[in-house]
């Protein structure tokens, strides 16, 4: 990831790419098994540019002590080594739960917009 990608930090990024990276994490290794670096890299598709790879890297190890993912060294390219993860059921099952939570949360954000819309607003309450 390029210096130029990325923005600052600032503790409402940070926390909201904290409650972010699980999901999303396992969401891209359903579709396709990774390494870490690229993985961060494509995080960014997602607004989770301000990832410090630290927290990054310790969440992925968390997520395999968790059992939501597994990994193994691939050394098939000419470079170093790379870990690569992949998402394990436990991890399709947390996904699922995830997925189903955001359902609901969906259906409450759209019930709340549309009775904001439906409200005067500040300006049209002072003009009566």
């Amino acid at each position: 990831m390029t210096e130029e990608n990325k923005e600052p930090l600032n503790a409402e990024t940070e926390a909201w790419s904290k409650n972010w990276l699980v999901p999303v994490l396992l969401l891209m290794l359903r579709e396709w098994s990774s390494y870490g670096y690229e993985l961060m890299e494509k995080m960014a598709a997602f607004g989770l540019t301000t990832m410090n790879a630290g927290t990054f890297y310790r969440t992925l190890r968390q997520m395999e002590k968790n059992g939501m993912v597994s990994s193994n060294w691939d050394t098939s390219e000419g470079g170093p080594a790379r870990r690569v993860y992949s998402i394990t059921e436990a991890g399709e099952n947390y996904l699922k739960f995830w997925a189903s939570s955001l359902a609901h949360y969906q259906k409450m954000m759209n019930m709340f917009f549309q009775l904001y819309k439906v409200q005067p607003s500040e300006e049209d309450k002072q003009e009566d």
